[in-house]
């Protein structure tokens, strides 16, 4: 089953479309504020910062350092830059805490929220908070099947279920027969339906390992463990791509011959997949959901504009693979997908 076959969701094309010629025309810098700890993502290129129009609190699940979620913050700093924004970014992996982080936004008075929801049981009332304070709110990365409901202007990013299904018949096409799916992070809904999808395209379900995706050298050990313990394990597939790269490693320490492929990009997937030592990324442009996340509450505010015509910008879910890596070396190599 094709990406293309799949994208059946009204406006998907066009939104992805627009999201990567603005990307693409950007001339990237840092933006002002930002109250986590961790230092800013740095963007590429030059050029002033425009006068500040609004202030925009970016709040994620992302851990510090992380460089898929430097990537995204790569890319609102881009649009912040731009636009004329000041964004403050935050962010906690913890839910409860990043809850908290919400309504401190709240009760700062902010002008706009772009969220990611990876929990809504835990998040969904600050969101909601929020949006009855009368304040603009956009969803991305996380929280794709409950943007709507809880009142969020527009989601970008890709539906984890799609994604998951287009993997697990990729790995169908290839002979997968026994497929191990590697969870950095319990309770994260998002996760769960990557891994959900796996076994409805693989038509089987999937075994999952839980590992503790913030000690990538635990994580290498119990990838490992798992491999020696089950050799019939063919396939791995893992939900970031640190996490690739550690059951690359982690095969290896087993004597395993399973192939390893992947959710999500980045310069060192791209070399490995170079190199043969993983077999395809599913890229979902991190750059493009952290840059419209913020520039659609920008153009919200100043033209009343809304992104997506009531449906989820959706950047992903695209392959990339020995076919088209090389083109997109470049842009991985900048942190730009």
């Amino acid at each position: 089953m094709s990406i293309m076959k799949m994208g059946r969701r009204g406006g998907r094309v066009a939104a992805l479309a627009s999201a990567l010629v603005l990307a693409g025309s950007l001339a990237a810098c840092s933006s002002t504020g930002g109250a986590q700890q961790d230092e800013p993502a740095q963007g590429g290129g030059g050029g002033g910062e425009r006068e500040t129009t609004m202030t925009v609190a970016m709040i994620t699940h992302g851990p510090a350092g992380d460089t898929f979620w430097d990537t995204i913050r790569k890319g609102a700093e881009a649009a912040a830059a731009n636009d004329g924004v000041d964004l403050q970014y935050t962010s906690d992996g913890d839910a409860t805490a990043q809850a908290t982080l919400i309504q401190n936004a709240v009760n700062q008075g902010v002008d706009a929220i772009a969220v990611t929801d990876p929990n809504t049981g835990a998040l969904g009332s600050a969101i909601q908070a929020a949006v009855a304070a009368g304040i603009p709110v956009t969803m991305f990365n996380a929280g794709s099947s409950d943007w709507e409901s809880l009142g969020a202007l527009s989601y970008f990013g890709q539906d984890e279920a799609i994604a998951g299904e287009a993997a697990g018949a990729r790995l169908k096409e290839e002979g997968a027969q026994k497929v191990l799916c590697v969870i950095q992070a319990q309770g994260q809904s998002q996760l769960e339906a990557r891994c959900d999808g796996v076994s409805q395209g693989l038509g089987t379900q999937v075994e999952r390992l839980y590992i503790n995706g913030t000690d990538l050298p635990s994580s290498q050990a119990s990838i490992s463990s798992q491999l020696q313990a089950d050799p019939s394990i063919d396939h791995v597939i893992t939900l970031g791509g640190q996490f690739a790269l550690a059951a690359v490693q982690a095969k290896g320490d087993a004597g395993s011959q399973a192939k390893v492929v992947t959710f999500d990009n980045s310069a060192d997937v791209v070399k490995a997949i170079q190199a043969g030592d993983v077999g395809w990324a599913i890229d979902q442009q991190p750059y493009a959901q952290g840059y419209l996340a913020v520039d659609s509450l920008w153009m919200h505010e100043n033209a009343g504009i809304v992104l997506g015509g009531g449906q989820p910008v959706l950047t992903g879910p695209a392959f990339v693979d020995s076919t088209n890596v090389d083109a997109t070396a470049d842009f991985a190599a900048q942190g730009l997908r």
